[in-house]
């Protein structure tokens, strides 16, 4: 299998703990790595932990900014190899009463809008290359929703739902799309400000890099269409 040496590979919601680590992660095995997010302070210090990477400021909520930059960045290499989709978000509470539909609203959009965006803008690329991954980084609450969580849980299902479509897309061909599932993620910054908390349970974005990293020396027949599970039972 080819690893990443040389991919050229995107990264939507980059910005942020979980964009730095896999930026670098991808960087560091040799891929070309481009980074979009809407918030650009938060992009450039991600794109700063990675030697060689670029990035784009760009809102994926708009459908025509987000098929310039999918263009953008296959006319660079002539390809694209992978899109991790890092963007994410929770709104909730902790009683069923306490969900709302303006949470939904906002849910809907960070969480299923953004992945329709990517996805339609990439998909005819990353079918065409010879190992195009899309990846997708959900929630167990997608399977197994609360009662306080309920539109987050709702929405991380829909993407869910929607990256297995694209699976179907991807069966005849070399790609492959996965779905990457978290209880929750955890970060330095988490560890220092709550030196006494355990998070157990929880994936360090550091772990869920190398993970991503994974994807690329695995055969598509056997990531297309899967749900992998990370330190949730």
């Amino acid at each position: 299998m080819n690893g990443l040496d040389g991919a050229v590979i995107a990264v939507a919601g980059a910005g942020g703990p979980t964009g730095r680590a896999v930026l670098a992660r991808l960087a560091r095995a040799g891929a070309h790595v481009y980074g979009a997010d809407a918030d650009a302070e938060r992009l450039r210090e991600s794109v700063d932990a990675a030697p060689g990477a670029s990035g784009a400021v760009v809102d994926l909520l708009d459908v025509a900014a987000t098929r310039r930059w999918a263009a953008d960045v296959e006319r660079e290499h002539g390809r694209v190899d992978g899109l991790v989709h890092l963007v994410g978000g929770w709104r909730g509470g902790k009683k069923f009463g306490d969900n709302s539909l303006d949470d939904w609203v906002f849910l809907h959009d960070l969480l299923v809008r953004t992945v329709q965006h990517t996805s339609l803008a990439f998909h005819e690329a990353l079918a065409r290359s010879a190992r195009g991954r899309f990846v997708l980084i959900s929630a167990a609450a997608a399977g197994r929703p609360t009662q306080g969580n309920a539109g987050y849980a709702a929405a991380k299902a829909a993407a869910e739902t929607w990256t297995l479509a694209l699976a179907d897309a991807f069966a005849e061909t070399d790609a492959a799309a996965s779905i990457l599932v978290v209880k929750a993620l955890v970060n330095d910054a988490m560890r220092e400000a709550r030196p006494n908390a355990k998070f157990a349970g929880f994936t360090d974005v550091a772990d869920l890099a190398d993970e991503i990293a994974g994807l690329w020396t695995t055969a598509a027949i056997d990531l297309n269409g899967k749900r992998l599970c990370l330190n949730v039972p």
